[in-house]
């Protein structure tokens, strides 16, 4: 329970009112997993969007940011898995904006009311039969049951489904919010591989849910990284349909809207520490806590340049106290410090003060670094700004995923 939200048990991106999902087999991976979905709202849904800041965009998120950016509403999103439909030139859009025309044909409805989005392998053209048998399948898959379908059919390398849904009161009436994602490697947002889609039931403007996504998507999903690459298909987009009971319209300066800005953080904040704690061949979660900044940016960097730092992800996987990792990191992060003045805690054992070391039990730090959630505390004692990032351990099994990833 939070103080403005309560999480649903067994939610999903169908739970709020007017969604259903769905997805199945085309052919797209080698084993029977589901590897094409969507999700459908009954109605023509606001609509947001952010996209990876890789300068090789994949075609589908030209495609999306296309449709939502004609009137700013969409209908449903269409994803496959198993092919990213990146760097794949004239051919790869064109296969993208059939992947649109086909599903809007496929559900009644204009093109431009439906977004695509692709994960996998980038560089290869999608085997576009496959796709079209799929797409023209799919709406009888679509149900009120069918988040897990479409958890299932968004995974690449993921071990997990990463799902979540919340309510808050909205004119005393519940408005849900959910949300499903999915990424395990190539994970260093900037808006991994990493898709998002959240839906509500509120009734909300396109502009406001736009402004909202932005702001939540920097202190969550933008503050993840699990090594350090940045995406060519990043995207989270969010659908509002407005069916919630009441259909009370919602904005900022509404007093229930702090409820809703809360619920919504929550949601990012999970599926981003889902995706992190899920990435390839980890064994842990790693939290690093930055405060005292001078600013805002100043934290996000130094927290992010910690937890994705190489050395400081391999001292987490061997549960090595080395402190030195991460002061160096906090150094190299291209903000300014004090160097006399930074604190740093691993958990509640303190290893540094004031820029010194301090004698702490070995034996306690090994045994805290051992567990499945580490948290890094780093005070730079300069300013009020504070911000949390999320990632996971260098281990072994990292270089096994991704030295054979294509084959």
């Amino acid at each position: 329970m939070g103080a403005g939200f309560q999480v649903v048990e067994a939610g999903g991106v169908t739970t709020p009112k007017g969604f259903t999902a769905g997805g199945l087999h085309c052919g797209l991976k080698k084993t029977e997993r589901y590897d094409l979905g969507a999700i459908w709202c009954e109605v023509p849904a606001a609509a947001a969007g952010v996209y990876t800041l890789n300068a090789f965009q994949a075609a589908p998120l030209k495609v999306t940011r296309e449709s939502i950016g004609q009137e700013g509403k969409l209908q449903a999103m269409l994803v496959n898995s198993g092919n990213a439909n990146a760097c794949t030139g004239q051919q790869g859009e064109d296969d993208a904006r059939e992947m649109r025309s086909a599903m809007a044909r496929a559900l009644g409805i204009e093109e431009y009311l439906v977004g695509v989005t692709s994960t996998g392998v980038i560089g290869e053209l999608l085997p576009m039969e496959k796709v079209r048998s799929g797409i023209a399948a799919l709406p009888e898959r679509l149900k009120v049951d069918g988040s897990e379908d479409f958890c299932q059919a968004i995974l690449t390398t993921d071990l997990v489904q990463k799902m979540i849904c919340v309510s808050v009161e909205v004119g005393g009436q519940p408005v849900y919010i959910a949300g499903a994602a999915k990424g395990s490697g190539m994970i260093h947002p900037n808006m991994a591989t990493m898709l998002g889609f959240i839906t509500t039931d509120a009734n909300v403007a396109g502009s406001d849910l736009q402004a909202l996504l932005n702001g939540v998507t920097d202190s969550t999903f933008n503050m993840i990284t699990v090594d350090g690459d940045t995406s060519t298909n990043d995207m989270v987009v969010a659908m509002a349909s407005g069916l919630a009971a009441g259909g009370e319209a919602l904005a900022p300066g509404h007093p229930d809207w702090a409820a809703f800005e809360e619920g919504f953080r929550h949601v990012g904040e999970y599926l981003a520490k889902a995706i992190a704690r899920d990435g390839e061949g980890a064994t842990k979660l790693v939290e690093v806590n930055v405060d005292g900044a001078q600013s805002d940016k100043a934290a996000r960097a130094i927290a992010k340049t910690v937890v994705g730092s190489s050395l400081v992800k391999s001292a987490c996987f061997g549960a090595d106290a080395n402190w030195g990792r991460i002061i160096a990191a906090v150094g190299r992060a291209g903000e300014p410090v004090n160097v006399d003045t930074v604190d740093i805690r691993l958990g509640d054992i303190s290893v540094l003060e004031q820029s010194r070391p301090v004698k702490f039990d070995e034996d306690a730090a090994l045994e805290y670094l051992r567990g499945d959630l580490v948290q890094i505390y780093v005070s730079l004692n300069m300013g009020e700004a504070r911000a949390t990032a999320w990632g996971c351990d260098l281990t072994y099994d990292y270089v096994r995923i991704n030295a054979a990833y294509r084959t």
